[in-house]
């Protein structure tokens, strides 16, 4: 039995932010979030990273609370850790403390081993005139697309 493909988005991130880099990390979950996440009740809306203790959480991610998780289920919006080496952990502190850049979570998966990953974004905000050009270009393409489709 093949289990169907997990690939939450945030489809906001591109639109807000301008990506810089990505990082891909695990994150440490519960029993129940991770059925969860395979049910694919999850969403990126509204989240963020940010570091404490030299280590890198995201807060506000829901997860939404398992139906057969009965007492043990969990808090759909918790604080969770992230796991990524500690060179790149380093790297994104520095970058993060030195410019106005920020961490946000692009892409959460399910990886072919079976372990929850997520793809975390290195980004400047947009100012709204960048929106307003990002809109225009995907109009745009969208306009080329419905020619050449003729």
């Amino acid at each position: 039995m093949k289990l169907p493909e997990i690939n939450i988005k945030n489809k906001r991130a591109t639109f807000d932010y301008e990506i810089i880099d990505t990082f891909q990390a695990g994150i440490v979950l519960t029993g129940t979030e991770i059925k969860s996440i395979r049910a694919g009740k999850a969403s990126l809306v509204d989240s963020y990273c940010y570091f404490a203790n030299n280590e890198l959480w995201i807060k506000n991610m829901y997860i939404a609370e398992y139906f057969y998780g009965s007492y043990n289920n969990h808090v759909a919006r918790r604080e969770r850790k992230l796991l990524l080496q500690r060179k790149e952990l380093t790297k994104l502190q520095k970058m993060v403390k030195d410019s106005g850049l920020t961490i946000i979570p692009s892409r959460l998966f399910i990886n072919k081993s079976g372990y929850a990953k997520i793809v975390i974004a290195l980004a400047k905000g947009k100012k709204s005139y960048d929106k307003r050009q990002s809109l225009r270009e995907k109009d745009d393409k969208r306009q080329m697309d419905r020619m050449f489709k003729r």
